[in-house]
């Protein structure tokens, strides 16, 4: 005699086993600690490039920025490349590379110590921040993939996230290490470390499992691009208020006479880290646009309390809110680019997506680099509020053109 099974039972005919639950924390964990680490070399010369090029080489504030931000226009101009390597060769290659680029760049700031004050050196500091653009590109673009591809697509929101931790946490640990470091090795000091941090990094990724290629072909990065525009623009303005920080908070602290400017990259990088670890399941859950909503508004009052700040303390709770914000602008206007982009394409979807933060980037340096030559410094605050406010209006698009059959989950 048969023994009788319910027909809810899990074993019974039929019924398809049920996938083991997927502890994300746990398989993200190694990768975010490679991608933590990899991203001190972004960290580090938050507070000291700036300074070193405007004291040390005598650049006004249109060349400091455009020189800082050459590095997110070398990696929008390789987003594309890196998105075709994560899905035709594989997401772990891009970060290695992306690794070992890094290192490429620490070297570069080396050499530029060797020309003394000159324009050879001003040459070499540029270079080293075309590969470090680069760099970041593949390492950005190559975790998101690898991640997307340990943990499932569902979860596309906490990969974001959590990449994201590590990607800020490392700019909030990174400025004050820089500043010690210069105050005692100098300049010298921070190129070597940027040397040698990327090889840490690497050392971790070497031992991981790598995923599959998603594609076979590459898919043109132009049929991605006009898949998540929308969202994309929504992350290229909520980003001008990261760029204004990163850019313009040490001179501005000069300029005021408040000292280093590292508690303002601290405060940022540990409020958008809280909110991460608080509120990362928020845009799987509710859907990105409805995130997006709230966390602009946080951002915006943010730069306008550094706009309006008089003393090194008010700035750094406008930089808090900054960070609280932006925080999980980037992954919940990303939960709308992934959801729009092809199964097949998601690493080129994601180095299209990220492009839009380096095209913020890259303009908002020399654009604000005239606005502070002109207006004044703390202006720059002011007009970042003003444009990610405009982010706003994107949101508020995606959430009235939702995708068809693809609703928030409960």
């Amino acid at each position: 005699m048969s023994s009788f099974r319910s027909p809810h039972s899990p074993h019974s005919a039929g019924a398809p086993a049920a996938a083991p639950p997927v502890n994300v924390f746990l398989r993200l964990l190694p990768l975010t600690l490679a991608v933590f680490i990899g991203f001190l070399t972004i960290g580090l010369p938050l507070s000291v490039l700036p300074l070193h090029l405007s004291q040390h080489l005598g650049m006004g504030a249109l060349g400091v920025g455009a020189l800082i931000g050459s590095q997110f226009g070398a990696a929008l101009l390789s987003r594309a490349w890196a998105g075709a390597l994560v899905d035709t060769r594989g997401a772990k290659r891009a970060v290695v590379s992306g690794l070992l680029l890094a290192t490429a760049s620490g070297l570069a700031y080396g050499v530029s110590l060797a020309f003394g004050l000159g324009p050879a050196a001003i040459g070499a500091l540029l270079l080293a921040r075309l590969l470090l653009g680069c760099a970041e590109s593949l390492v950005v673009t190559g975790a998101l993939g690898w991640g997307v591809g340990l943990v499932g697509p569902q979860h596309a929101g906490k990969v974001m996230a959590w990449v994201g931790i590590a990607m800020y946490g490392a700019y909030a640990a990174g400025a004050p290490a820089g500043v010690a470091v210069d105050a005692r090795w100098g300049f010298t000091g921070v190129a070597v470390a940027t040397v040698l941090i990327p090889l840490v990094a690497l050392a971790i990724v070497v031992g991981l499992r790598a995923t599959h290629p998603a594609a076979q072909r590459r898919t043109p990065f132009y049929k991605v691009l006009g898949a998540v525009w929308v969202p994309g623009l929504g992350l290229a303005l909520s980003s001008v208020g990261f760029g204004v920080i990163t850019t313009f908070g040490a001179l501005l602290f000069n300029a005021r006479g408040w000292g280093s400017a590292a508690v303002v990259f601290t405060a940022f990088g540990l409020a958008f880290i809280g909110a991460r670890l608080f509120f990362a399941h928020l845009p799987d859950r509710l859907g990105g646009a409805r995130v997006a909503l709230a966390c602009v508004v946080v951002e915006v009052l943010g730069q306008l309390l550094i706009w309006a700040a008089d003393s090194a303390a008010v700035a750094a709770a406008g930089a808090a809110l900054t960070g609280f914000g932006y925080s999980l602008a980037f992954p919940a206007f990303g939960v709308e680019a992934v959801r729009r982009a092809p199964p097949q394409a998601r690493g080129v979807a994601m180095g299209a997506y990220v492009a839009f933060l380096d095209l913020s980037l890259g303009l908002t340096g020399p654009a604000a680099g005239l606005i502070a030559g002109t207006a004044g410094v703390g202006t720059v605050y002011l007009a970042g509020a003003l444009m990610v406010a405009l982010s706003l209006a994107v949101a508020l698009s995606l959430l009235r053109r939702p995708i068809e059959g693809l609703a928030p989950q409960a």
